[in-house]
């Protein structure tokens, strides 16, 4: 069976687009190969990598990657997760296959304290899970 390719965008490839492309790697191995970009990368949201580590997935040694360095590449999915606000900011990659979007909350934009900020990832991630479990399913 040939593996579905997917890519996940988002704005810094820093939590969303990274805990979505590594649950789907983990989840459906054998269905799916996910990767992640962002239009701007950034650095990995260490709240994100906390709470993803709580769920046995190491994401720490994951690099942000650029939309720019899969342009080009073919994939069967390419599915935005930034939220409603920065839909306008998400990114467009041009390619063929099916487009989707996603909307999560950005755990990098969350105000409070590094208790509450971890709680916000956490939420996110857990929803992000379920999303991906029900498209696996679907």
């Amino acid at each position: 069976m040939n593996k579905k390719r997917v890519l996940f965008v988002c704005i810094h490839n820093s939590a969303r687009s990274q805990m979505a492309e590594s649950y789907l790697n983990a989840l459906a191995p054998d269905r799916y190969e996910a990767v992640s970009a962002g239009l701007e990368p950034g650095r990995l949201n260490p709240f994100v990598v906390r709470a993803m580590a709580d769920d046995g997935i190491d994401i720490s040694w994951n690099k942000t990657k650029s939309v720019h360095g899969f342009l080009g590449q073919s994939f069967d999915h390419v599915i935005a997760v930034c939220d409603k606000d920065a839909a306008d900011r998400c990114p467009v990659v041009p390619v063929t296959g099916e487009k989707l979007h996603w909307p999560f909350d950005d755990p990098s934009s969350f105000k409070g304290t590094d208790e509450e900020k971890y709680r916000f990832a956490l939420s996110v991630r857990d929803s992000i899970k379920a999303k991906i479990i029900e498209w696996i399913k679907g």
